[in-house]
């Protein structure tokens, strides 16, 4: 298998993980309904479908025989944004503790898992290949490395608001 064939499954298993990933974040707004979690999974689902867009050209560039463009990734979009300044991050957590809280905190845990996995696999991608295909590949991980952080804090928090609830009286 050529060198260009071995990176195309790379980004093709990539792009299916991301679509894997948006499809999950779409399906859980909808079991969330409206609030703060649900605004949350809508900024990633727009950020998911820019991750999207970004492989899918790696891809069109590998089957086309060129060289691995990355001026895409000079787009802010595709950098992860800055959820929730402070204030809106305790009032965000306020939001889900006074809603239906269990579905979200397993809604936090699989999201983290979701985009741990997907760094996780970008990191190690990156070691094994060079040149542009690693750059976009570390580039890649780090952008989920954010979403992973932003998920594993309030996964962390819910977790532990709701294991100091009160129980049955």
């Amino acid at each position: 298998m050529s060198k260009d064939a071995k990176l195309e499954k790379i980004f093709e298993y990539a792009l299916n993980q991301e679509k894997t990933g948006m499809s999950f974040f779409q399906d859980s707004i909808e079991r969330m309904g409206i609030g703060a979690a649900a605004t949350a999974l809508k900024r990633l689902v727009e950020e998911e479908k820019k991750h999207i867009t970004f492989v899918q050209s790696i891809i069109n560039d590998l089957k086309q025989g060129n060289e691995i463009d990355l001026s895409l990734a000079q787009d802010p979009g595709l950098i992860p944004t800055n959820y929730f300044d402070q204030r809106a991050r305790s009032e965000f957590l306020e939001q889900c503790v006074q809603g239906s809280m269990v579905p979200d905190v397993t809604i936090f845990n699989t999201a983290w898992l979701i985009e741990k996995d997907l760094s996780e696999f970008y990191a190690s991608m990156a070691q094994k290949t060079e040149g542009a295909a690693s750059k976009a590949l570390s580039m890649l991980s780090s952008w989920e490395k954010e979403h992973e952080k932003f998920f594993r804090e309030y996964r962390d928090k819910l977790s532990e608001v709701y294991s100091q609830m009160p129980w049955g009286g």
